[in-house]
């Protein structure tokens, strides 16, 4: 399998189904108490330079459950925060380590740690896309609608952010139709859009958040304000007035439409606390799915 995943094309199509696969069967094993010791004695070391959640409980627990261990390495109180460089830290946990994750601000820092180190890199998220909740969230589509996507209509709604992204990007794989609508500015990376013409994966664009629901069979949406955009945010809240999820905007997508948020949630502003809570909600079915797509992907990358 490929050494590094800092993008979801980093994955082929067969290593991604091959990993949506095994993360459903950790998945029905963990639920019939079943866990195997499928990882002994690895090691995986997890930078965080965002604060996390989801990332650092879902990545600890999931390496302790395959019979591996994980380090919480916070760049503060590493040599990284008193100026060593990347390559050199790089370098160094590879000689410790079986693979690193890393949470990031610039997804720079995540490609020279990867060229840099000798063992396996993982994207646990950057600006610019974050495929391991691309994953879990493929396992959680594939859970309700079955195995083929390639008829769904995926909305997205809000920010063109690193999850929006990742999101389109995974359609060279899934190939679902994704629709787009985002305030004029804050649309998905330019780059991105590009790499998903060249390989054939159906973006549509549409100013109208109510355009871009029409006939979704997902609607998915996103904070609007970023860590590290909080001084934007009365700018923000300004852009993206009329792009909340709400029971208003869901009624004009299919009747069994699924509403999916990566979290954390801000209930008012990108999404209505009513949906969150609804019948159409399956994120917190996209939250568990965390722990068993990134065991998935570390049996894959490790044993």
């Amino acid at each position: 399998m490929v050494k590094n995943v800092l993008s979801i094309l980093d994955l082929t199509k067969e290593e991604f189904d091959e990993v949506i696969s095994l993360a459903a069967e950790l998945k029905r094993k963990r639920a019939a108490g079943v866990l195997e010791d499928i990882l002994p004695k690895k090691t995986l070391g997890m930078i965080f330079e965002k604060s996390s959640t989801r990332t650092r409980i879902s990545f600890d627990v999931g390496m302790y459950e395959l019979g591996g261990h994980a380090i919480f390495l916070n760049p503060n109180e590493m040599q990284l925060g008193r100026g060593e460089e990347i390559r050199d830290t790089a370098r160094v946990l590879s000689r410790y380590l079986s693979a690193i994750m890393i949470r990031s601000y610039l997804h720079s820092t995540i490609e020279e740690i990867a060229k840099y180190a000798s063992i396996p890199v993982i994207n646990g998220l950057s600006d610019k896309e974050h495929p391991c909740q691309i994953l879990a969230d493929v396992l959680a589509m594939k859970e309700r609608f079955g195995d083929d996507l390639s008829k769904l209509r995926v909305a997205w709604v809000g920010d063109g952010n690193n999850v929006c992204n990742s999101l389109i990007l995974a359609g060279a794989h899934t190939g679902f139709e994704i629709t787009v609508s985002t305030p004029k500015g804050y649309e998905p990376d330019e780059e991105v859009l590009k790499t998903a013409a060249k390989h054939g994966i159906r973006v549509k664009y549409f100013e109208n958040p109510i355009d871009a629901v029409k006939g979704a069979d997902v609607i998915y949406t996103d904070t609007w304000i970023s860590m590290g955009e909080e001084d934007e945010k009365e700018e923000r809240l300004k852009a993206f007035k009329g792009f909340c999820v709400d029971d208003g905007l869901i009624a004009h997508a299919n009747k069994d439409v699924v509403v999916m948020h990566c979290l954390p949630a801000h209930r008012g502003e990108e999404i209505s606390d009513a949906v969150m809570e609804g019948e159409h909600s399956i994120i917190w079915d996209q939250a568990e799915n965390r722990l068993h797509a990134q065991k998935a992907l570390l049996v894959k990358l490790l044993k």
